[in-house]
């Protein structure tokens, strides 16, 4: 399900083509950006997984963080025969304390997520402990917002594309919360809302979690008349 497809539908579905200003279309892009965010904060799936590599600066113990970031998955100094060596997470005061001043220096081993970057107040930066003594690559594995379908250029995302009924039935609570609809619809709309989630959850936070070789293939216990049985 592409954009244009995922607005005809929530016109549709709410049976309002209000087209004024400040009205029920004109607000249909911050209802799907509204579901998108209640997903992506609900369920790891891969499209929120993002790579990218920088340099720590010699004797600077901080590094910025990208502009999309939100959370770590991992932090590793890419070690010159191309070999990874991945930091611990600590908090800042564990780094402050082991490493106290700006010339205890090494290959760094820890790092801490900081605060506001400097240079960019609306940032965030690492800190990572002991302070670098050289040039060091570093490749950050992280948790991030893909671009929304509302802005994308193509109008199609991982959501889109593979859960549409996640993004059209959480699009719809917040198109049913802005028009003050009915219980009873919203109590559909929610109940087909947590069906898709479900799935969505049975993929990212289970299937993609593992393989048929080492887990074994997943299969419903029956009893002899054939029903499904806890």
């Amino acid at each position: 399900m592409n954009y244009t497809q995922l607005v005809a539908a929530i016109e549709a579905y709410s049976e309002n083509y209000d087209t004024s200003t400040g009205g029920f279309v004109a607000n249909i892009p911050v209802f799907v950006y509204n579901a998108e965010q209640r997903i992506y904060n609900t369920v790891q799936i891969p499209s929120l997984r993002k790579n990218v590599t920088g340099t720590l600066t010699i004797n600077n113990k901080y590094l910025s963080c990208p502009t999309d970031f939100l959370a770590a998955y991992s932090i590793a100094v890419i070690n010159p025969d191309t070999s990874y060596t991945y930091l611990l997470n600590k908090d800042v005061n564990f780094i402050r304390e082991a490493y106290p001043t700006p010339t205890d220096t090494g290959t760094p081993a820890y790092y801490a997520l900081f605060g506001p970057d400097t240079s960019a107040i609306n940032e965030l930066s690492f800190i990572v402990g002991p302070t670098p003594d050289a040039a060091y690559s570093v490749e950050l594995h992280y948790f991030y917002f893909p671009e929304s379908i509302t802005t994308v250029t193509t109008g199609q995302t991982w959501l889109g594309d593979n859960f549409e009924s996640a993004l059209l039935y959480g699009s719809l609570l917040e198109a049913g919360t802005f028009m003050k609809s009915d219980p009873d619809v919203m109590g559909v709309y929610k109940q087909r809302y947590d069906e898709a989630m479900g799935l969505l959850k049975r993929l990212g936070d289970g299937m993609e979690r593992g393989d048929a070789y080492r887990d074994g293939q997943t299969k419903l216990n029956t009893n002899l008349k054939g029903n499904v049985v806890a």
